[in-house]
């Protein structure tokens, strides 16, 4: 049997830093990534035969737990009628009637292959419409890695951001404006020294990439007037919490009716998967409709959409977000009594099944009060857990997942492994 010693070893020779993506390097919690070849339910098992109650869900996706029988089996079906076709198939538009169906605010939906595919998609549409260039992205919200998305604050709230990845150009993120999340007097005065430049503001409602921040109360509010106000367009980054928080996403939940929305992760039932919609007069602005150009050779691939089909219908008929919650905080219980037991300071914002641990004495509402999280202590904390059965993101700044596989053992056994790794700090 190979171990994941060797197979990192063997992948460090072929893969930039072993991995084919940055979130799965152990760089930030120390050791090198364990190899996963099999998974079932709530649990992993690694290549060195470890069993692993999992909390990464494949970053989101895995809301059914892992190995899914009715996912499985949908994918089947549609494989026995071959992989790919390069046409229009059926089940594109099962999916686009289930996404209209559960988002109020899309009218219409263009599939796509990822997250990143989305959201730079869904800016360019925005850009197109308006025929504006500029856009606020905010602090410690991710969307991908397109080049106006991947750029880091300036100096302050009216300076445009700089590029955060080599090979991004200068010029292109002199069009991003970078705003803390949470703050509308930083709205307020980006909008004003920028009057009619900003196309739109993309924002995750309920942020996800920097760990599990929620919006002040108001806040997202705020954002749908101030955008309406000013003309511009207002983009739900949902790819993470559609469909997971809510069968409608956060704007389900907060009441809110973004323009423009982006899917991911769960739409796909575990298989690359992207969407991005909203209204009918902006949707009808991409090609072949209208000028703006988008396009994927794979976009709408039937075992995708065979997958994300049986998913959605699962949670249609099941609606198992009171028990998430439920599971949820159970976890965030079981950690806060803990840490109040050892004296140790901690935040564990969680909402449904989405979670995040920071060891801080300071409440999490923005990328400065996540960072005040000490990484160390997370460091120590997440391999005393992984030691003795349970994986958390391998980062002090990821949000964690739970299933609908977690009720039960796995949750009762993960609470135990939890609150024994505080007693250790």
């Amino acid at each position: 049997m190979t171990s994941s010693e060797q197979l990192f070893a063997r992948a460090l020779q072929l893969i930039p830093g072993g991995v084919n993506s940055p979130v799965r390097a152990f760089r930030s919690v120390g050791g090198a990534p364990f190899f996963v070849k099999s998974a079932r339910g709530a649990m992993l098992v690694t290549a060195d035969n470890q069993v692993l109650v999992d909390f990464v869900c494949t970053w989101g996706p895995a809301i059914h737990g892992h190995n899914h029988p009715v996912i499985k089996k949908a994918i089947a079906d549609a494989l026995e009628n071959g992989t790919s076709f390069g046409t229009p198939n059926p089940y594109e538009v099962e999916m686009a009637e289930l996404i209209v169906k559960f988002f109020p605010s899309i009218q219409k939906v263009r599939m796509c292959n990822s997250g990143t595919e989305a959201t730079m998609s869904a800016i360019r549409l925005a850009r197109g419409f308006t025929k504006r260039d500029k856009i606020i992205k905010f602090s410690g919200c991710y969307h991908g890695h397109s080049d106006s998305l991947l750029i880091k604050a300036g100096s302050g709230a009216l300076t445009h951001g700089s590029p955060d990845s080599a090979g991004v150009p200068a010029s292109f993120a002199q069009e991003t404006i970078v705003l803390p999340y949470n703050d509308c007097s930083a709205l307020d005065a980006a909008f004003t020294a920028n009057p009619g430049q900003i196309a739109c503001v993309i924002v995750e409602p309920y942020c996800g990439n920097v760990g599990f921040i929620m919006p002040d109360a108001g806040y997202l509010a705020y954002l749908s007037d101030i955008t309406a106000k000013h003309s511009s367009l207002l983009i739900f980054d949902e790819v993470m919490t559609g469909f997971r928080i809510a069968k409608g996403g956060v704007q389900e939940r907060e009441s809110i009716v973004p323009d423009l929305t982006c899917l991911g992760k769960i739409i796909g039932g575990g298989l690359p998967v992207g969407a991005f919609g909203g209204r009918a007069d902006i949707m009808d602005h991409l090609a072949p409709l209208g000028p703006v150009y988008q396009a994927g050779t794979l976009s709408g691939n039937p075992l995708a959409m065979a997958a994300g089909i049986a998913a959605l219908k699962l949670l249609e008929g099941e609606n198992p977000y009171a028990r998430l919650d439920t599971l949820g905080r159970q976890l965030r219980d079981t950690v806060l009594s803990a840490a109040k037991a050892k004296g140790i300071a901690i935040q564990v914002p969680q909402c449904g099944s989405m979670f995040s641990i920071f060891f801080t004495d300071t409440p999490v509402r923005d990328y400065a009060t996540a960072l005040k999280g000490d990484a160390k202590i997370f460091a120590k904390f997440f391999r005393n857990c992984l030691d003795h059965g349970v994986y958390l993101a391998p980062s002090a700044y990821e949000a964690g997942f739970l299933s609908t596989a977690h009720d039960g053992p796995a949750i009762t056994r993960a609470c135990e492994v939890l609150s024994a790794a505080i007693k250790t700090l």
